[in-house]
Order: structure tokens, then C-alpha cells, then sequence
């Protein structure tokens, strides 16, 4: 690459990384709704125009910035999931790894609230929401080769992987999300993390395969 065209490059990845980080900052402070773009560009030192030639809306943006956490979401995922865990320890381990993640960074968890209304912040992309469903479906993955191990050890009953690799996914963000709502943490009674290891443990249970007396 010329020396001319390698600066260009360099100049709009910092470009790119400034303005995810203020519009990070904005967006979490404010909310998406009242979240202004022009204080954004403010803050990356950028034209208004120049954020719009990067990305294509509010929308875009608000969500570029939550799929960029959860790359880095799923390397240290990864990270803790040694290979030589047993498969229950590994679930045990990804799930509180999940909750952590949450209380270290509940704003990035709005990720599902944009991805499900896009009605209230505008049509996204098809491109960014394959982007983030593929996203998902690494982690999804993840969890159902875990799950596929157990079966295949012995340890967990014949489930489908992928099947309960979503139920166990789908009930932990389901127990995490009742904390953004006052109606629903009464109904929930209990500590969020009590709450979310009891949960956790059910399903563990059920995963299980019974020991025989005596074996």
C-alpha cells in the first residue's frame, strides 16, 4: 500500500474508533431516544456529515456499538472455558461468566432491545442484523457443543444441543432483563444473582443424566 493511501486507511479507522467511542459514551448516558448526534460528532472531533458517511443512522450506530462489545464478549467466553472442564462445569462457568458480563455492563444488554424494536429507533440494516444474529449464534454454538460433549460422555441425558443450548440462553436473558423493569423485580422477590444461579442449576439438573445407585 502507497504511503499516501496507507495514511487515508489509518485516518478513517481512528476516525471510525472516535466515533464509536462518543457516540458510546452519548448513547449510555442518555438513552437512544434522546441520545443527539450532533454532540457525538462534537465529542469525536468529525463533521456531522463525516459520521453520516460511516454510518447510515442513529439506529446503525446505536447498534454497531453493542455488536463491537459483543465480539469482545465472545473472545472472553472463550477464554474461560478451558478444555480440560467436565461439561457441567463448563456451563456452570459460561453462565456466571453471562451474568458478570451483565453486571460489568448492563447498557450493552439494550443490544436486544434495539435488535426487538426497531419500530421505535427505525429499520436497521439487514447486513448489521445478520451481523448480530451471527453473533449470537457463535455463542449459541458454543453452548451446544458443550452440551453435545456431556451427551456424548455420558453425563447429560439425549437432549438436542442446539435446543437446550437456546433454552438455557434464552432463560438466563430473560431472568437479567427482569431487572430493567420495578414491577418485575418485585415479582421476582429475590436477589437477581440468586435468582440467576437457582435458574442456572434447574436447568443443570435436568440436563443431568441420574446416577445409579450403587454404580
Amino acid at each position: 500500500m502507497a504511503p499516501a493511501s496507507q495514511r487515508r486507511t489509518q485516518k478513517k479507522a481512528e476516525s471510525h474508533r472516535r466515533i464509536l467511542e462518543a457516540a458510546k459514551e452519548v448513547f449510555f448516558r442518555d438513552g437512544f431516544t434522546a441520545a443527539n448526534l450532533d454532540e457525538v460528532a462534537e465529542k469525536a472531533g468529525v463533521a456531522k456529515g463525516t459520521l453520516y458517511r460511516y454510518f447510515d443512522s442513529k439506529a446503525e450506530l446505536y447498534v454497531a456499538i453493542l455488536s463491537h462489545n459483543g465480539k469482545i464478549f465472545e473472545q472472553k467466553l472463550r477464554e474461560v472455558l478451558s478444555p480440560s472442564l467436565p461439561p457441567m462445569e463448563k456451563l456452570r462457568r459460561a453462565s456466571h461468566f453471562y451474568f458478570r458480563h451483565y453486571v460489568e455492563n448492563p447498557d450493552y444488554f439494550q443490544i436486544f432491545w434495539a435488535i426487538e424494536n426497531q419500530a421505535v429507533i427505525g429499520e436497521l440494516p439487514e447486513s448489521l442484523v445478520d451481523e448480530v444474529t451471527a453473533l449470537w449464534d457463535r455463542n449459541l454454538q458454543l453452548l451446544a457443543e458443550i452440551i453435545e460433549e456431556g451427551v456424548r460422555d455420558g453425563v447429560f441425558l439425549d437432549h438436542d444441543p442446539w435446543e437446550m443450548a437456546n433454552i438455557l440462553w434464552t432463560l438466563a436473558n430473560g431472568i437479567i432483563q427482569t431487572e430493567r423493569s420495578t414491577p418485575r423485580r418485585r415479582l421476582r422477590r429475590r436477589q437477581l444473582d440468586r435468582v440467576f444461579d437457582d435458574a442456572i442449576e434447574l436447568v443443570l439438573r435436568g440436563l443431568a443424566r441420574p446416577t445409579v445407585a450403587g454404580s
